[in-house]
């Protein structure tokens, strides 16, 4: 299995939040997983990094969103900073202007839930 360290924006440790769960399915699957929140606390022995303070991240494969496209603006730096090969948009984070930028910076904006895709083989 390849690992594919993920930077899951927006995670949460409410187990009824999709970000929960596709922390919970990435651990599963043998991936990496750096989640990173407003909301301190711990999913599956990683500390939920603050996102206000851009934590630092290298050899980001995925950027996991689960963040609306309404606060999305002022993490556009952040997250082209880690420079994913790709940003997952999971269902009600679309986001035009977003993704036109990471295409500007060679990084592939991928429509799709991270949870179906890795159960379908697709992550």
């Amino acid at each position: 299995m390849n690992n594919k360290r993920t930077v899951i924006i927006g995670a949460s440790t409410n187990p009824s939040r999709y970000a929960y769960m596709a922390a919970e399915l990435l651990t599963e699957y043998g991936h990496d997983i750096v989640p990173v929140g407003i909301r301190r606390g711990e999913v599956f022995g990683k500390q939920i990094e603050d996102l206000r303070q851009q934590p630092v991240v290298a050899d980001v494969d995925t950027v996991t969103l689960y963040i609306g496209p309404h606060h999305q603006p002022e993490w556009y730096s952040y997250i082209l900073a880690l420079k994913p090969k790709r940003v997952i948009f999971n269902p009600g984070t679309e986001n035009p202007e977003l993704e036109k930028q990471l295409t500007q910076h060679g990084i592939t904006p991928v429509h799709g839930c991270t949870l179906v895709m890795l159960r379908t083989g697709q992550y």
